[in-house]
């Protein structure tokens, strides 16, 4: 009879299952009734399907409970398929790789994408998961073990989340989201201005900092760069450099190339959360490859990297110096009890340099560089000073409901970050109460006092107006929180994952959340952009979707792209001889060259326009309006229009009305719609004869 423990275990995982294959039933069967009717609602071939579908899932069950009471037929039987496994050879990595790929290519790149629902996603989830740890364990004799699992878990995860992140690599010449087409206009500038017709002594301003505009726009240092490939540098950036982050810091001799591979697929779906500017996670990547080297080496790396975040974004500053000597701190061998005198040395060296490069530097360095280039020196700022940084927070509202669920982000951030970081805070207080990782209460501190400080910024920037749509301005602090888990890593808890199947229940289904939760978004929206035009009577049966819609957010087929890039080509080639052409939104339309010949207008960006607009500048918009007044524009470019006002229940509605009170409203007093492009979400706007009743926005 089992014991207390394990009879707990077994009835958790029977309860799990039932529970996970009896919703993934019902999504089913409202996939397939009302498909025909050959029985009910049913057509016959879905009828058979869904049959077949419930004899897989009443088997699986019973396999489930047979295994867990040992039945000794099924144990023969999986011992057999373990032996098997051992003869297969490379056909058993091949194997692997399909079982990891398929289920995920599935629902990124095929109309199955939209059909299938979120729990046969977790149950396709759970089987690839239990396939794939069968196909790593490493025993002969046992089907599944507990590091098998796991590891295919993170797998699986981190396959997602990568996938993910090239869903929008696309050739689809509008914008993918809000603001997505003028971000490239904004990554161009720096190395692509030539693009551009536009006068060479004029700087361009972009609202980009610099090293956003430098980890973007490497793609224009190619030349007749296309939108796909620039697509894919960015798909890459999204996913690529969370790996590169785990290798660096997890690295060490100690640890097999499995494990290394395997920590490092971790780091990028936990740092994904975020998810995080590219500048910052290339910041903490230079700092963990500074931990432990030479300080000839680490000082002059920590500088130069804290520069860099502060020129990239002024709350960036302190970061790398802090993160560098938590590292240093923190992770020194004890004597005693107690640090070396060595070890305080590297904690303040790596400290005073990154202060040195964030906080001091930046009032220096423009003034050096402005000898070379004034474009570049403008573009870098000129250092953080305390009333810089109470007028910036004072300069736009606070929305401290945000933190709290709500419209714009279901979860809250509170929430959504306890979703994200907690299970890893509760693995490091474990390791760290049994004593698996021991540090003395210095080190502790080195380690708590820089984690609160990143989370009192983060929480403060991420209610400001604009934000709180997501985690991304946890950004230091779960970057932070990761350098905590490397330090626990380097001193056991390596070893303690190796040997945590024998670690208690609570433990070992917090170490599984730590894994799968992460990726439960990614894999929750892993879908296709676009399907083709003879799928979409299936899906609409499948999906439940009426002919009228709603529709999925799916990209115009391509001659619906193709015919809207020519209606807006013919409304430039009549509106050019009479004014500037304005393109407040599609500036990727001239970045990419599908409209040619159109000089650029640098003002009015509809980023500038949103910021100024949630920071109530008067005196911005006082010339915006004087040139809309005096027609400088014989044709508007520009996402469509609207004046409706909404409330907090609403998905950013605060900054809704900030766009609408300050520009969507005084724009459609000026000029009026020549044409709306739905499809492709463009508005089309020309000069209105009549302004009389536009008076309000021109009084001094």
């Amino acid at each position: 009879m089992p014991n207390t423990r394990e009879l707990f275990q077994r009835l958790l995982i029977i309860a799990l299952a039932t529970f996970l294959l009896t919703a993934a039933s019902f999504e089913f069967y409202n996939i397939t009734w009302g498909t025909g009717e050959w029985l009910g609602e049913f057509s016959f071939k879905w009828f058979v399907a869904f049959v077949l579908f419930e004899c897989f899932c009443v088997a699986s069950l019973e396999g489930i409970i047979l295994v867990l009471w040992r039945n000794e037929r099924i144990l023969a039987h999986l011992q057999w398929l373990a032996h098997l496994r051992a003869k297969l050879g490379v056909v058993r990595w091949a194997l692997s790789a399909v079982v990891l790929i398929l289920p995920i290519w599935i629902l990124q790149y095929t109309a199955w994408g939209l059909v299938i629902d979120q729990y046969l996603r977790l149950l396709i989830w759970a089987v690839a998961g239990i396939v794939l740890g069968f196909l790593l364990t490493r025993s002969v004799d046992k089907a599944l073990e507990w590091l098998g699992l796991l590891s295919a878990l993170i797998l699986i995860s981190g396959a997602a989340v990568f996938i993910l992140s090239l869903g929008n690599v696309t050739s689809y010449p509008f914008s993918l989201g809000w603001s997505e087409g003028n971000r490239w206009w904004d990554y161009s500038i720096l190395f692509g201005r030539g693009i551009y017709i536009y006068p060479e002594d004029k700087p361009i301003p972009v609202l980009l900092d610099i090293g956003r505009q430098f980890i973007g726009g490497i793609p224009f240092l190619l030349p007749n760069v296309t939108i796909w490939q620039a697509r894919l540098w960015v798909g890459l950036v999204n996913a690529v450099p969370y790996f590169i982050l785990g290798l660096v810091v997890f690295r060490s001799n100690r640890f097999n190339r499995w494990q290394w591979i395997l920590v490092s697929v971790w780091t990028m779906i936990f740092v994904v959360q975020g998810p995080i500017h590219p500048p910052l996670l290339w910041c903490a990547v230079f700092v963990a490859f500074a931990w432990g080297k030479p300080l000839w080496l680490a000082v002059p790396i920590i500088f130069v990297t804290s520069y860099f975040a502060e020129v990239s974004r002024y709350t960036w500053l302190f970061a790398p110096g802090m993160w560098a000597a938590m590292l240093e701190f923190s992770g020194a061998s004890l004597q005693d009890g107690k640090l070396s005198r060595l070890s305080w040395a590297r904690a303040i060296w790596v400290g005073a340099a990154g202060v040195l490069g964030g906080f001091v530097a930046p009032f220096f360095i423009p003034t050096i560089l402005a000898r070379f280039s004034t474009n570049l020196s403008s573009s870098l700022g000129s250092g953080v000073t305390l009333s810089g940084v109470s007028s910036e927070a004072s300069s736009q509202a606070l929305l401290w409901y945000r933190l709290f669920p709500n419209a714009t982000y279901p979860e809250g951030i509170l929430l959504g970050l306890l979703l994200a970081v907690g299970p890893l805070i509760a693995v490091l207080i474990y390791l760290s109460s049994t004593r698996r990782w021991m540090l003395n209460a210095l080190q502790k501190l080195a380690i708590v006092l820089p984690l609160l400080a990143f989370l009192v910024v983060g929480l403060i920037v991420s209610v400001k107006i604009g934000g709180g749509g997501d985690l991304h301005n946890m950004d230091m602090f779960i970057i932070g929180l990761l350098f905590a888990a490397a330090l626990a890593w380097h001193n056991g808890a390596a070893q303690w994952i190796v040997e945590s199947g024998a670690s208690p229940v609570w433990v070992r289904l917090v170490l599984l959340v730590m894994v799968v939760l992460p990726a439960y978004y990614p894999m929750k929206f892993l879908r296709p952009n676009q399907v083709a035009e003879e799928d979409m009577t299936w899906v609409m049966t499948l999906a439940d979707i009426p002919p009228q819609g709603p529709f999925p957010e799916l990209l115009p087929y391509e001659p619906d792209s193709d015919k809207a890039l020519e209606e807006i080509k013919s409304a430039i080639e009549s509106a050019a001889p009479n004014g500037e052409i304005l393109f407040i939104d599609q500036r990727q339309l001239l970045t990419f060259k599908y409209i040619v010949g159109v000089p650029l207008v640098a003002d009015y960006d509809k980023k500038v326009l949103i910021n100024q607009a949630m920071s109530a500048d008067e005196a911005y918009f006082k010339t915006f309006y004087q040139d809309l007044a005096s027609h400088r524009f014989s044709l508007i470019i520009t996402n469509p229009l609207h004046e409706r006002i909404q409330t907090d229940e609403d998905n950013f509605g605060e900054e809704n009305n900030a766009w609408v009170k300050w520009v969507s409203t005084p724009v459609l007093c000026f000029y009026e719609e020549l044409d709306t492009l739905k499809k492709v979400r463009i508005q089309l706007l020309v000069p209105k004869q009549d302004i009389s009743a536009c008076a309000q926005y021109l009084q001094p």
